[in-house]
């Protein structure tokens, strides 16, 4: 382990208001069955790098005021070493993660899993944590599923809520992209939020095949949450995917605090 003081690879960000993006009344109104899950207390490390395509740093200015704002104590960082600081990776309940490709040592990656086994929440969408670290297969346990292609690049595309009960997606409604659709390699044992159809358009083998979009899922004692919507952050002016997101990190950061949830039928249809 480095022998760093934290203020030597941590960054901590201040308040920006006008980082924060408008959701729609309708959308604001769903949004209130989440209040029981409020992020108020909740020590949240917010890594960030890898890839500049996928605007790591600018979304600093979507999500972090947000987190501020819902109360939670937000320690911003563009280091891997983050995670080899015992201490920090001890006392925080989410990990939010915007780190598309690089690589990750042994040594940081051990932090990382070690934190999220113990109990700590991981949130994140698209390359941010469902694209990192090619090489390490055990993290990608640990995501539950890994990009593998976006056939046609930026395409339009439908997304479809597959559980409408679960209080991330509950109330929502199927919804339309045009973005990055994500093809991935998933873990069966993922519970499945929404998914989306791909067309033979621009791979002809894979017409009508369904690949998730949205899971949750555990490792360990730890909650994971997994969006593949968000490649550049103007695809988060999208109502539902950015309420998506903010559910699933709320989510995420009870990781600690409430039971562990039971899902009878984990695989999707």
């Amino acid at each position: 382990m480095l022998n760093k003081s934290r203020r030597n690879f941590i960054k901590t960000t201040s308040l920006a208001g006008s980082g924060l993006l408008l959701l729609s009344p309708e959308i604001m109104a769903l949004g209130k069955s989440e209040e029981k899950n409020s992020l108020s207390g909740k020590k949240v490390l917010y890594v960030y790098g890898g890839w500049e395509g996928h605007e790591p740093k600018q979304s600093i200015d979507v999500f972090v005021p947000w987190l501020k704002t819902e109360g939670a104590e937000v320690t911003v960082s563009d280091t891997l070493d983050s995670y080899l600081d015992e201490d920090l990776m001890n006392s925080i309940d989410l990990v939010v993660q915007s780190w598309t490709m690089g690589k990750i040592t042994g040594e940081q990656e051990k932090g990382l899993l070690k934190a999220i086994k113990n109990g700590a929440g991981l949130a994140g969408w698209h390359g941010g944590i469902g694209d990192s670290f090619r090489n390490n297969t055990e993290y990608q346990f640990m995501v539950g599923g890994q990009w593998v292609a976006h056939p046609g690049g930026v395409i339009d595309y439908s997304v479809h809520i597959t559980d409408k009960k679960d209080p991330v997606t509950q109330g929502l409604s199927d919804f339309k992209m045009h973005s990055e659709q994500y093809y991935m390699h998933v873990d069966p044992n993922v519970k499945v939020l929404a998914t989306t159809k791909f067309t033979s358009d621009h791979s002809s083998w894979i017409g009508d095949c369904v690949i998730p979009v949205v899971w949750k899922k555990y490792y360990g004692d730890g909650r994971v949450f997994y969006s593949s919507l968000g490649h550049v952050m103007k695809d988060f002016e999208g109502p539902e995917v950015l309420e998506i997101m903010k559910r699933g990190i709320r989510w995420a950061a009870e990781s600690k605090y409430a039971p562990k949830e039971k899902w009878r039928t984990p695989v999707y249809g």
